[in-house]
């Protein structure tokens, strides 16, 4: 593995507008911010997923190829669009980053770390079944659904009106959290931003 390998950074969701300001896709809203950081726009590939391809970090020799992706699939079987983007650009494991929404965090706290168990999230199971787990991953929290409501239903509900109004500034910061990761390392953006 060296610094010419691209990195693959991939949002976890479920594809279609009704999904769109689902808690549980909250992975797409942060690809969709780095891809405009990019400056490039979402293209259909062949692996069943939307690439845009640019660079992260300053320019010059410090600056890191990397591809954004969100699945076509649902997020259940986000493992096979990931394997294939892995295979056809050439990514080590260790340069894949699954960016995914964690019930277990309080809502807009983040958590980075590199493998681990897929805590029951379908996205993470299907990626680990076609991987392994030594890839990274940004967990962006949500938290537990109130009262008696089903995490099923409480994933694919839309944030609420008063987590919108903190909602960009927390995706904002789970984007900061992958550039860092991927220019500076792990460990830099464990201390910086895990909550």
């Amino acid at each position: 593995m060296s610094d010419a390998d691209p990195w693959l950074v991939v949002g976890l969701g479920n594809p279609g507008p009704e999904y769109a300001g689902n808690r549980h896709n909250v992975g797409f809203m942060v690809a969709d911010l780095l891809a405009q950081r990019m400056g490039g726009r979402f293209k259909a590939h062949k692996a069943r997923a939307q690439v845009v391809e640019g660079r992260c970090g300053a320019p010059g020799p410090g600056s890191r190829r990397v591809v954004v992706a969100k699945p076509s699939s649902y997020m259940n079987v986000s493992g096979g669009p990931t394997t294939a983007l892995r295979d056809f650009y050439k990514v080590p494991v260790a340069h894949i980053i699954a960016i995914h929404d964690e019930l277990d965090i309080d809502y807009g706290a983040l958590r980075l770390k590199l493998g681990g168990g897929d805590n029951g999230h379908n996205g993470l199971k299907s990626i680990t079944k076609s991987l392994g787990a030594e890839y990274h991953r940004i967990r962006f929290g949500i938290g537990r659904p109130p009262g008696r409501m089903q995490v099923a239903d409480f994933v694919l509900k839309d944030f609420s009106s008063a987590e919108r109004r903190e909602l960009d500034y927390f995706v904002d910061r789970a984007a900061d959290a992958v550039e860092t990761l991927i220019v500076d390392g792990l460990e830099r953006a464990q201390s910086t931003y895990n909550s």
